[in-house]
């Protein structure tokens, strides 16, 4: 599918570049043959004015001078010396009478081209052979004396236009396949982040598909048992399994239903003032109760220097990234465990720094560079006999992600650090905002 797609559009960039070229290449012949005919019409109109003020007129009738005489043109002393002078630049020259008979010309045969006045036109003689002609009618008064025609060879336009269309020609073949490989590389290069999203998708799908189902297929049994039996302590029981695993299906939709927003860019970041060291004292309280049933030691030691912690986000955000962080952290660490949770700002460009570090089971260093992958689990190496959760599935494997994605819509970093059997240490650092004045911690 990839492949014929990136055809396509490298097929698509050939013909919009081959279409532009050819408009291109028919532009410069228009314009460089159009130039060429207008250069030999200028040359042969300059020669028609040179040769009408070298004609040689007088009277038909040498005695009569007075009045309105006729005039004639003297075709001896008029073009006595123009043929060798007009034959070196390939032009000839003829003079008609006033009736079109040729009474002088310097082609060796005379064309047999109808006579007409005109600025500039082409014509075709024996041997297929074309002219380029410009055709003056000579008159004084009333009087027309003749006409004056002055051909040129329309070789000199189209030799130097079959060279230039030749050269054009070969310019757009070699143009065209450079542009081609140029857009199969391009098309490539364009096409390799859809298809990585494209496979992303497809995976994220496979995985939301299977996470699903799982919980389904048991909501699905579990209602059938307890339709199929009328013991109510029985159905009492298949109920509370049905609750368990429609909220777990609550969570899953809403942690998928987060990601998508932020993929798509549907929903924008709040920028809000934000007391950091607040909120990491909220969050702690609320997850206080879960580390006491489960025997840990939850800590935070707010700073005690007079530097405020506050910055810009969205609240609701950061306090879900630090739930995630800290409820992984209770969750994988065993009974008479630690969890600590550190906030100081960093010199000297007073960027946040949060960490939380356990004591608990630690991650395989094989698995560090897929944690912050979606519906990734190290169900192994977070089995142990002192876990509670051993040989359970303990989460849909979103959190670090989602956590992940907190952190960069503020333009933060997420960093990893853990030893199986001895702990791990999430660190998380934020841009601050330095307060105006200074929030003490109750």
């Amino acid at each position: 599918m990839f492949q014929a797609t990136r055809r396509r559009l490298a097929i698509w960039y050939t013909g919009v570049t081959a279409v532009l070229l050819l408009l291109f290449a028919i532009g410069v012949y228009s314009y460089v043959r159009n130039t060429l005919v207008e250069r030999i019409d200028d040359t042969l109109s300059h020669v028609v004015e040179v040769v009408q003020r070298s004609l040689v007129i007088e009277p038909v009738n040498p005695d009569d001078l007075l009045g309105n005489p006729r005039l004639k043109v003297n075709l001896e002393a008029s073009f006595r010396s123009n043929a060798e002078a007009v034959e070196d630049d390939h032009i000839d020259l003829e003079w008609f009478s006033p009736t079109g008979e040729v009474l002088w010309s310097t082609f060796s045969t005379p064309p047999n081209v109808p006579l007409r006045p005109s600025s500039g036109e082409t014509v075709r003689i024996q041997d297929d052979q074309l002219l380029r002609q410009v055709t003056q009618r000579v008159q004084i008064g009333r009087q027309v004396l003749g006409y004056l025609r002055v051909s040129h060879p329309w070789f000199e336009v189209t030799k130097p236009t079959r060279q230039l269309m030749l050269d054009l020609s070969l310019w757009m073949i070699a143009g065209l396949i450079a542009v081609a490989g140029i857009g199969w590389l391009l098309s490539g290069l364009a096409i390799a982040p859809v298809k990585d999203s494209y496979q992303r998708l497809r995976q994220f799908t496979a995985d939301a598909s299977h996470e699903l189902r799982n919980p389904i297929a048991v909501i699905q049994t579990n209602v059938q048992v307890a339709l199929a039996d009328p013991d109510p302590s029985l159905q009492q029981d298949q109920l509370q399994v049905i609750e368990r695993l429609t909220r777990r299906l609550g969570r899953l939709v809403d942690d998928l239903l987060f990601l998508a927003r932020q993929d798509s860019g549907i929903t924008p970041l709040k920028s809000d003032p934000i007391d950091l060291d607040y909120l990491l004292k909220e969050v702690i309280e609320e997850q206080q109760a879960i580390a006491t049933d489960k025997k840990l030691a939850l800590s935070f030691n707010p700073p005690t220097n007079k530097e405020g912690y506050r910055m810009q986000g969205d609240r609701d955000q950061l306090s879900r990234l630090f739930t995630n962080l800290i409820g992984n952290a209770i969750q994988y660490t065993p009974a008479n465990g630690e969890v600590e949770v550190m906030l100081q700002r960093l010199k000297p460009n007073g960027i946040l720094q949060i960490q939380v570090k356990d004591t608990g089971i630690g991650i395989p260093t094989e698995s560090l560079p897929l944690l912050f992958d979606r519906f990734y689990r190290v169900d192994p190496a977070r089995s142990s006999p002192g876990n509670k959760t051993s040989g359970k599935t303990t989460g849909s494997g979103l959190g670090l992600a989602i956590a992940k994605v907190i952190v960069e819509n503020h333009h933060g970093q997420i960093q990893l650090e853990s030893t199986v059997n001895q702990g791990t240490t999430f660190t998380v650092t934020l841009p601050s905002s330095r307060p105006e004045s200074r929030i003490s911690i109750a």
